[in-house]
């Protein structure tokens, strides 16, 4: 956040209810996508005045902008438009995708204009149906996954608990729901997490709080990893009961010491190790509680077991603390360690996430395109044995080669796909030169995957995993990384033939590099 001084600070001030005095508030927004759009309708409604900037905009959203009352100006945004100087915003709401030293932002910064994003206004008016309690996710995997897991926890044991934020529903929707909530479970980005104040009236006060863990990811959005870690960590501050935080991950820990939380708050570790008391980990494979019972330093609350896990895919190690990380956050909240066991019988992963799409030949295909970056696919080569991987995509700006030296000792083969082939070609050649290695070349969308599939079924033998877990994102050659999944998965049952433990007939791995 931006800090502004003089009058339009001090009304800024005020702006702390959705009963506040909006009206006539001079407001720019940033962008009009799922986020932008929530702000600009929010804000028209609360009686603010409203201009839209962003460089492109369907003309269907347009249209709803204008029957909203909001101004529309398309611009490029690489400069500060004219519209917008003249307009004179005393706050500017900012879409999580623009960067720290975009010209808009500088611009607003030299200005003195305040700078929020979504999830600051969200806090802001979140009394408008019914003041729910925050818990606030992040990390730079599993935030999804942990954030679902509480949610219907949370549902379970009777409650109104909405999962939003970057999870794809944005809280401001959440916010303003007719039905009101009494928990909204927050996925933070560090895109969201950068513009957030720790202090004043826009800082945010949460129930409970986890940053799940912590590697290099966004660095070319924030500059460094220490921008990067600082922005996560700003999770913790302001905690009322409980700062969740990895055993495995120290500097989830440091993140926890450092923050200034309310009297009373637990710092509540989990791990896949024997916890501690004030702990959540592992057992002789018994997930269990050590930290919400009364005699936590003799005994331990069962939650599930891995042998309970395993037939719903829950039983790989980063979904294990994932599930750990959850159920500590929803006991934070009350929820009987029997709710949560019973919850977990009827969960299921989303799509793309560690996905098992065919087992034929021997061989398991799995789908975790949702891996993309190094740390959620090094979770995820770590939960099969021998492996052929489908690796590759945009990178953004960090290096795989820790990653890949790492795992060769487990890989069958490496498929390289995406525009930044290269580094990891490289990363392949100097740490396992032995290792058959291809490279696809299509530059067509609708053969990239064809080709990956039809090369891992080249190679693929029986007792192996075929894993899609590209370390990367997918914007180079795909929409999302669901469309990548989704192509991957096309792929394979094309070329299966849709028969399970049928022999295909692959193509001649005739690309290799």
């Amino acid at each position: 956040m931006t800090d502004a001084t003089g009058p339009a600070s001090n009304r800024l001030d005020t702006l702390t209810s959705w009963n506040a005095d909006w009206r006539g508030l001079k407001v720019a927004v940033l962008g009009v996508g799922v986020t932008g759009f929530a702000v600009a309708d929010t804000l028209t409604e609360l009686g603010a005045e409203v201009l839209v900037v962003a460089p492109q905009v369907d003309d269907d959203r347009a249209r709803i902008l204008e029957v909203i009352g909001a101004t529309l100006v398309r611009h490029p945004l690489d400069t500060v438009p004219a519209e917008l100087e003249a307009f004179a915003p005393e706050v500017v709401v900012v879409s999580p995708g623009f960067h720290p030293d975009h010209p808009v932002l500088d611009w607003a910064g030299r200005e003195g204009i305040a700078v929020w994003g979504d999830i600051e206004l969200a806090w802001r008016v979140r009394d408008k149906v019914s003041t729910a309690e925050w818990i606030l996710v992040t990390g730079t995997n599993g935030k999804t996954t942990t954030v679902q897991m509480t949610a219907t926890f949370l549902a379970a044991n009777g409650l109104r608990a909405a999962p939003c934020g970057n999870i794809g529903v944005p809280v401001l929707d959440a916010v303003r729901d007719p039905g009101g909530f009494d928990v909204l479970v927050v996925e933070l980005s560090s895109y969201q997490l950068h513009h957030l104040p720790t202090s004043g009236p826009g800082a945010l006060h949460p129930w409970s709080s986890v940053v799940l863990n912590i590697a290099d990811d966004h660095l070319d959005w924030h500059g460094s990893f220490e921008a990067y870690r600082a922005a996560k960590g700003k999770v913790y501050e302001n905690t009322k009961v409980a700062c969740v935080y990895n055993r495995a991950d120290e500097a989830t820990r440091l993140m926890v010491e450092g923050a200034e939380v309310e009297e009373g708050a637990r710092a509540i570790g989990f791990g896949l190790d024997v916890p501690g008391p004030s702990d959540f980990g592992v057992v002789e494979e018994i997930l269990v509680d050590r930290a919400f019972l009364d005699e936590r330093h003799t005994a331990a609350l069962e939650i599930t077991t891995l042998d309970e896990l395993a037939p719903r895919g829950l039983d790989a190690p980063h979904v294990v603390a994932n599930i750990l990380a959850a159920s500590a956050l929803a006991r934070s909240f009350g929820v009987p360690v029997g709710i949560v066991h019973d919850a977990l019988n009827d969960f299921r992963l989303d799509s793309h996430r560690i996905e098992t799409v065919a087992i034929a030949g021997g061989v398991r295909w799995i789908d975790d395109s949702k891996a993309t970056n190094p740390h959620a696919a090094q979770a995820s080569l770590a939960a099969f044995g021998r492996v052929v991987w489908i690796v590759g995509g945009l990178l953004k700006g960090v290096d795989a080669d820790s990653l890949v030296a790492a795992h060769v000792g487990r890989l069958r083969a490496a498929i390289v796909i995406g525009v930044d082939r290269e580094p990891l070609l490289a990363a392949f050649r100097r740490h396992a030169p032995e290792l058959p290695l291809f490279e696809v070349v299509a530059d067509d969308t609708e053969q990239v995957m064809p080709d990956a599939v039809a090369l891992a079924a080249a190679v693929a033998e029986d007792g192996d995993t075929v894993l899609l877990a590209p370390a990367a994102a997918s914007m180079d050659q795909f929409a999302d990384y669901g469309d990548r999944g989704r192509r991957f998965n096309d792929a394979v049952r094309t070329m299966l033939g849709g028969e399970a433990d049928g022999d295909s007939a692959p193509l001649d791995p005739s690309t290799e590099v």
